[in-house]
């Protein structure tokens, strides 16, 4: 069999795989790079349109079509696990949103490692150089809404991210009415503190969407990008990674082998390559390399539900255009020309914030929890679930739907206490694995869901939001504790942020795969790079962090090898 060498292999065309074959490919040496993405190109500019970016997931061919197991403590329901399935990874059919966390977040992770390289005054110096950030806010009533400051952003990234240029005319009346209602502002939450209520931050630039695709278009010539070649499984020598086999193509590599599959394709690829547990692995006759039992575990998300009313037409003007099929087409042609119009404006801009509880921490649920638990919930910068307004739901669910006078708010559990898996269901490594993230198993994670659910109905039934209510059409029977719950087992979702899958930490740790320079224990030219190492599940939509994650790992191979030593 005839095969291509290259000197870095890098597996998986999402945020942290294209962060890191970009960065290594543009460092001094140009080392030969390979960027194996398992879909297609994913080029039809159509599917970039910000104010469609609701709705790329359902685009087949671009998703894995991912589900859960049946959750026991949701019903029994099988929930949505979408991944991207094409260059670009789940940048490509995301909704957008672009925030980096919590400084706390970082600290944590380097202090776990013992390694600044995680900390947050490296980590927010990789997010500068990867974006260019537009907070330009074109209305000067609004600029109350959003301050962020040039000291936090980068301007030279190939990442488009911002505010966007026109919003819907009552985002404004909601975050006021929000304020009124003792919700604190935040000038902007990308600062390393997302406590407060902001503008969220798009992954969108002049109304295109932003994907990882847009840090390789300009790569040298040195970096390869080949589509359409799942990877099956790592090639090995003993415990030496030597190349990938994708589709029956042997590709080798003389450095090393980087899988940035994510949290539910790179625990597949080492477990039928023999990495990962053994004794799963023998059930399933693949022979073990490596018996590394925390592959698979560790399994973190953000598990979400909403709250949908409907409001008083006049305060804004959805209908006008989502009932008027000429105006839908004639505002595609707009965008078509030059990325502005109204589908440059609806569903472009949210508004969203990141709140501690009181009532979570005064909680017997919370004080039943590790100290050290305990203490990262307390600092300063670490919230304890996140509010998100102007949701289009519509676009998920248009048979729901004739008068798009609404307002869906979605709510986010954030620091998750339950801990899922993902196993091995089958020795042929084309198909998925079994996908279990056990939501709202753990009862800190219930009060917490309760508590903050409970929070979101004071909010909408303070006068200043309630004036504008007509009825409510998406929420729990009652504010009690069983209503509240049973209203989140019925209708709770994933955020599609799974992480931890293939945890980094110290050597010797029962519940680590990957030690701090990403490389894979007992394995020689083997690293792993994407949210699956992330040891802290970060305090926002992880995209961001996938982007960092790839970014630092590179930074780190280029400086183990001298990659920018002239």
């Amino acid at each position: 069999m005839t095969s291509q060498t290259y000197s870095f292999i890098v597996v998986g065309g999402g945020p942290a795989g294209c962060a890191l074959a970009a960065s290594l490919a543009k460092s001094s040496k140009r080392p030969s790079v390979l960027l194996l993405e398992a879909g297609e190109r994913n080029d039809d500019r159509a599917l970039k349109v910000a104010g469609k970016r609701w709705m790329t997931f359902m685009e087949s061919n671009l998703n894995w079509g991912y589900k859960t197991t049946p959750q026991e403590h949701c019903s029994g329901r099988q929930l949505d696990y979408s991944r991207g399935k094409c260059l670009g990874g789940s940048s490509a059919i995301n909704f957008g949103v672009y925030t980096v966390g919590a400084r706390d977040d970082y600290d944590q992770w380097a202090a776990e490692l013992e390694d600044d390289t995680f900390a947050w005054k490296n980590m927010q110096a990789r997010f500068k150089d990867l974006e260019t950030f537009a907070g330009a806010i074109a209305r000067p009533e609004n600029r109350k809404y959003g301050a962020p400051q040039a000291v936090d952003h980068g301007d030279k990234g190939a990442l488009g991210v911002g505010y966007a240029a026109e919003w819907e005319s009552d985002l404004p009346l909601v975050l006021d009415a929000f304020e009124e209602a003792g919700l604190p502002l935040n000038p902007d939450h990308n600062s390393g503190n997302p406590i407060g209520m902001s503008l969220m931050v798009n992954s969108t630039h002049d109304g295109v969407r932003t994907t990882a695709v847009d840090l390789v278009k300009n790569a040298p010539a040195n970096l390869v990008v080949i589509a359409d070649s799942p990877v099956q499984r790592v090639l090995v020598e003993g415990k030496k990674t030597v190349g990938v086999e994708a589709n029956g193509k042997h590709y080798l590599a003389t450095k090393e082998v980087i899988l940035s599959a994510g949290s539910l394709d790179t625990p597949k690829i080492l477990m039928h390559s023999g990495i990962g547990p053994g004794e799963e692995l023998k059930k399933f006759n693949i022979p073990v390399v490596q018996d590394l039992p925390a592959i698979g575990q560790g399994l973190k998300d953000h598990p979400f539900t909403s709250l949908l009313v409907t409001r008083n037409p006049e305060t804004n003007d959805r209908n006008s255009f989502f009932q008027n099929p000429d105006a839908i087409s004639a505002a595609m042609k707009q965008w078509e020309q030059d990325g502005t119009g109204p589908w440059a404006r609806y569903g472009c801009q949210l508004g969203s914030g990141w709140f501690k509880s009181d009532r979570i921490a005064a909680s017997d649920e919370f004080k039943a929890l590790p100290a050290d638990v305990q203490d990262l919930l307390n600092r300063e910068t670490i919230p304890h679930y996140e509010i998100a307004t102007h949701f289009p739901v519509h676009h998920l669910m248009p048979q729901m739907f004739q008068d798009y006078s609404y307002i869906c708010i979605a709510v986010f559990l954030m620091n998750e206490q339950s801990t899922g898996e993902v196993r091995l269901q089958s020795s042929n490594p084309d198909e998925p694995l079994l996908f279990d993230p056990h939501f709202l198993e753990h009862p800190y994670d219930r009060r917490a869901c309760i508590e903050m659910y409970r929070h979101l109905l004071e909010l909408t039934e303070h006068p200043a939001f309630a004036k504008d209510t007509i009825s409510t059409v998406m929420a729990p029977a009652s504010k009690s504790d069983e209503d509240i719950l049973q209203f989140w087992r019925d209708n709770v979702s994933s955020s599609w942020h799974m992480t931890g899958t293939v945890k980094m930490g110290q050597a010797g740790s029962k519940h680590a795969a990957v030690d701090k320079a990403f490389r894979v224990f007992g394995m020689e030219n083997l690293r792993v790079a994407d949210m699956s190492v992330v040891p802290v599940l970060t305090n926002n939509h992880t995209q961001a962090t996938a982007y960092v994650t790839g970014a630092t790992c590179a930074d780190v191979l280029i400086r183990e090898y001298g990659l920018d030593q002239q």
